[in-house]
């Protein structure tokens, strides 16, 4: 079963769990959604990887596919020798709700017909911060599921590096989950405006990659003008990584040329003087322990926050 749909409610997961828990069907949430309700006290929904190799072999045993609210899962790029379907051919699709249908009422429908039996949400458990180390995915992935404010919104364009962070967050504080929904880049900086806007009442944590906010950098400017309650965890590491590994993926040789391309370290950019020229305050870290108390240090804060990770 591959939940989809815009947004993906926490009763929509419910449900979708007590029929997987009626039937023995295995459930996914799409690799892409516009929004989806989770954190601690909802059920939490593993995401189908993007990654090619990870998503084929999520769906390796798969014999047949279920979609709810989304499309076939396909790759996001045609890479060569391999499919461009993720499910095996071998196995057949069936179509519950239409993206355009009313996914929820499909999902409760479907549930009880089936006389599915209510499933208890996980007992939550409280994430321990790192005291000190490098900074790792796993790392900062504990501080921001430990310090994650209630009610949060957390727009993710954390691309490369945080690959793993919706499936680590899981156990947060409940939080509204927002993301880029196709295989490009540039997006988070203008979605957390937006969200800040409609939600003036709910703390923004952006999770940034550093090439992605070139594209948009100016929208820090817009946060400072309108004070918005935006934490903006800018992922520094100084090159397109998604490109560099999608290159990878479609068998290219890059010279050098190519590679200088892919790399923001020639000029190095300064992204708390960015960020401050822009009117928003900021800070670096590149510890675990500095990332962690910047973290809470920006959530106390009314208006927006800037934090340079360096992941480099």
């Amino acid at each position: 079963m591959i939940l989809g749909g815009s947004p993906i409610r926490a009763a929509m997961i419910t449900d979708a769990y007590r029929i997987a828990a009626a039937t023995g069907a295995k459930l996914l949430a799409a690799p892409f959604n516009a929004r989806v309700e989770r954190g601690r006290g909802r059920h939490p929904i593993p995401r189908l990887p993007y990654g090619i190799d990870q998503a084929m072999a999520a769906l390796a045993d798969a014999r047949h596919v279920v979609l709810i609210g989304t499309a076939p899962p396909v790759a996001p790029f045609a890479y060569p020798g391999k499919p461009g379907y993720l499910f095996p051919k071998d196995s057949s699709l069936h179509v519950l709700a239409r993206p355009e249908q009313d996914v929820g009422d499909a999902l409760a429908r479907l549930a009880d017909v089936l006389s599915a039996p209510n499933i208890d949400c996980p007992k939550p458990q409280t994430a321990e911060l790192p005291t000190r180390g490098e900074i790792t995915p796993q790392s900062i992935a504990q501080s921001l599921a430990a310090l994650m404010p209630e009610g949060a919104i957390v727009v993710d364009e954390s691309v490369s590096f945080g690959r793993t962070f919706f499936n680590d967050l899981a156990g947060a504080a409940p939080h509204d989950w927002l993301q880029i929904t196709g295989a490009s880049i540039g997006c988070g900086l203008p979605m957390a405006t937006g969200a800040a806007l409609a939600a003036p009442d709910r703390r923004i944590v952006a999770l940034q990659g550093d090439g992605s906010a070139m594209y948009t950098v100016q929208a820090l400017w817009t946060h400072a003008r309108e004070r918005l309650p935006i934490t903006t965890v800018l992922l520094s590491n100084r090159r397109y990584a998604i490109l560099l590994n999608e290159l990878t993926n479609v068998g290219a040789n890059p010279g050098r040329v190519a590679l200088d391309m892919m790399s923001l370290g020639d000029p190095a950019i300064g992204w708390v003087k960015i960020a401050e020229g822009m009117g928003v305050e900021a800070a670096r870290a590149t510890t675990a322990t500095e990332f962690t108390d910047l973290f809470a240090r920006a959530n106390k804060s009314t208006g927006p926050f800037v934090i340079e990770l360096a992941i480099e």
